[in-house]
């Protein structure tokens, strides 16, 4: 009996194991004595930094039309002595210029951690002054334009070819420089094996004139900057250019030649507006959204990084649903140039292990596993800041629900001239109902935006509050539960006007408590615009406007107009108790070049039964029961094979006594 009782609890312990077993996880791998870690945000043991500095040379490239292009060089070395093998090469196409000299130092791309960190790692790079800009000659008639890219090629094949590479060479570089990238890529040089665009814009259009509203101030603050940049004497020049002779001759060609950008963009009014310079049309052109075939085609790899609050937000999801090539996506809760201490160092610590990682594995060759991972890594953000990364194997989220939020009015009659709507799920039964207000031209989202920080300045929006107090705003009742946004909302808004045409500006918010309303996201439509059109991309069933001139139509006095435009996406998690705001304004003077009238208009908003407005938001619902998996039946058959075992010993027992 003693020995039945020890099998007996044996037996029980057995089972206990197992069943602990059934709910731990795994390891993926091995315990190693050096641990070889690559997944997000985290990598070693795959590559070693085994040189200690790094030595810059430059010197000047002629091009095949004879323009001389600067470029700087930067080479591995350990303890003083330059690498001799031959390594990968990386490198940038540099709208900002390749080199910075401030008073006796001078600034390159050798001086960034992302990039030093990479040359340590055993990579040559390399940075050329675009065509017009910098130490180079020639001239910028244009940005993005096929003299510019055509450039990209042959410097991507002379990289190639030097003694110090290897032959496999990439890019990199964020916003202009994202986009250089992608307009080598469709030219298919040959020994351009991967890319890595970080806040990259895919269609031109829908940032100079997203919704067909001329973004003037980012527009004219980003064309200051390059003018400045083009024609200032703080450049630097190459190494052959003693006396910095030719550098100052090429800054005189930039002062001669070059375009402000502000004076090519505000003349092109629609999408199809042609540019008598060049005699090309610029929206339709000088963008990676004309070329989707060719870079598809091209097959380099992409690793595309973007941000919720970036400038071109929806532009990474755009390069990722249409190009074909081997590709990952990371967005963050990040601005194109974030201004935050945390922000920032979370965004470029985890860019420079995703960079290693991406250039090791294509470059390299080396199996660090990267491509067997979800392509699609994002934040979703939480008010305070929990932010989470989740991972996703398509966009838009399949598990996503397109769920209506309808206008309706905050009082029981039919029409409301006062800032009291509400925002519900049950659609609207009324025969009449609208909204009027006579359209404030002082609204702003404010001097700190998403646009204003593309182009270098702050970031951070105000208390949306007051904007909304001069428009219209639609709110919800405080919510009983967390609702997740995740992907593009769309509005849809019936209109009318005393006015002919007029923009329309609206903002997703989350209104806490106290009454103050953050900002979430937003979109943009000119009314005379609004006409849809089957989009040239893959648009994730958005409304399209093509937005041409033939297309253009004025609102009619007393008929009603439907506009339905998308908001930036975005990854919010509106918070239990707090409450989901639509504010619909018409003008924002501090970022769009509204035309203002004098009267100004009366817009009306329409939200009856046959003309109901409302916003489609992307809810993800919240986590299901994680479904039993296959090692969890095994273990439970297993686990019940040795309760019947031990039942029926028991039974033994119980008949051997009985004799």
């Amino acid at each position: 009996m003693r020995y039945q009782r020890r099998f007996l609890i044996l037996l029980l312990v057995a089972a206990t194991v197992l069943a602990v077993r059934a709910q731990t996880p795994s390891p993926s791998a091995p315990v190693q004595a050096a641990p070889r870690i690559s997944r997000f945000g985290q990598y070693s043991g795959f590559s070693e930094a085994k040189y200690d500095s790094a030595v810059r040379s430059s010197q000047y490239l002629t091009m095949r039309d004879g323009v001389k292009i600067a470029i700087d060089i930067i080479r591995p070395a350990k303890d003083g002595k330059v690498a001799e093998e031959k390594l990968p090469v990386i490198w940038t196409h540099n709208r900002y210029r390749r080199v910075f000299q401030v008073k006796n130092r001078l600034i390159s791309i050798a001086d960034s951690a992302d990039i030093r960190n990479l040359v340590m790692h055993g990579y040559v790079a390399a940075s050329a002054d675009a065509r017009g800009s910098g130490a180079s000659f020639g001239k910028a008639l244009g940005i993005f334009w096929k003299e510019e890219t055509q450039d990209a090629y042959e410097i991507t094949e002379w990289l190639a070819r030097q003694p110090w590479s290897n032959g496999q060479v990439g890019m990199f570089g964020g916003s202009y420089l994202a986009v250089t990238q992608l307009m080598a890529a469709s030219t298919k040089p040959p020994h351009l094996k991967a890319i890595f665009p970080v806040a990259a814009l895919f269609d031109l259009y829908e940032v100079g004139s997203q919704g067909g509203v001329f973004k003037e101030d980012f527009v004219r603050t980003w064309s200051d900057l390059m003018t400045r940049l083009d024609t200032t004497e703080n450049a630097a020049p190459v190494d052959e250019d003693k006396n910095g002779a030719l550098l100052a001759k090429a800054i005189e060609e930039h002062k001669a030649g070059n375009r402000p950008l502000i004076t090519v963009m505000e003349r092109l009014k629609f999408r199809n507006s042609r540019d008598a310079v060049t005699d090309s049309i610029p929206y339709l052109e000088w963008q990676p959204a004309a070329h989707i075939q060719q870079i598809s085609n091209s097959g380099i790899p992409m690793y595309i990084l973007g941000g919720w609050f970036d400038g071109f937000t929806h532009h990474s999801f755009l390069m990722f649903g249409n190009f074909t090539n081997p590709k990952k996506l990371l967005v963050g809760a990040w601005s194109h140039s974030p201004k935050d201490a945390d922000i920032l160092k979370e965004e470029f610590s985890l860019g420079a292990v995703e960079e290693l990682r991406w250039f090791d594995f294509w470059l390299k060759g080396i199996d660090n596993g990267i491509m067997n991972e979800p392509p699609i890594t994002y934040q979703v953000m939480f008010e305070p800041k929990k932010n989470v990364w989740k991972t996703a194997s398509q966009w838009p989220l399949p598990e996503s629900v397109p769920t209506a939020y309808y206008f309706d009015s905050g009082r029981s009659g039919s029409a409301s001239s006062v800032n009291d709507g509400r925002l519900g799920k049950t659609a609207a039964r009324r025969s009449s109902a609208n909204d009027e207000y006579k359209v404030d031209y002082s609204t702003t989202s404010g001097t700190t935006t998403r646009w204003d920080n593309t182009v270098g300045g702050g970031f951070g929006y105000p208390d949306m509050s007051a904007n909304g107090g001069r428009g219209l705003t639609y709110t919800t009742e405080p919510l009983k539960a967390e609702v997740e946004v995740t992907g593009f909302p769309e509005v849809h808004l019936w209109v009318g006007s005393t006015a002919t045409d007029g923009d329309f500006f609206a903002y997703l918010e989350e209104v806490s408590a106290d009454g103050a309303s953050r900002y979430v996201t937003e979109g943009v439509l000119r009314a005379s615009l609004r006409a849809p059109s089957a989009p040239p991309y893959d648009n994730f069933g958005l409304a399209y406007h093509r937005s041409f001139d033939s297309d253009a139509a004025p609102l009619k006095p007393g008929e009603p107009a439907e506009l339905v435009f998308s908001l930036e996406p975005t990854s919010n998690v509106f918070n239990k108790g707090n409450r989901i705001r639509l504010t619909v304004t018409c003008a924002d003077k501090d970022n769009a070049a509204t035309p203002v009238l004098d009267p100004a208009p009366t817009v009306t908003v329409y939200r009856d039964k046959d003309h109901a407005s409302f916003v489609v938001l992307p809810v993800v619902p919240g986590p299901a029961a994680k479904a039993p998996s296959a090692s969890f039946f095994i273990y439970f058959v297993l686990i019940l094979v040795l309760i019947l075992v031990i039942a029926f010993t028991y039974y033994v027992q119980a008949r051997i006594r009985k004799k």
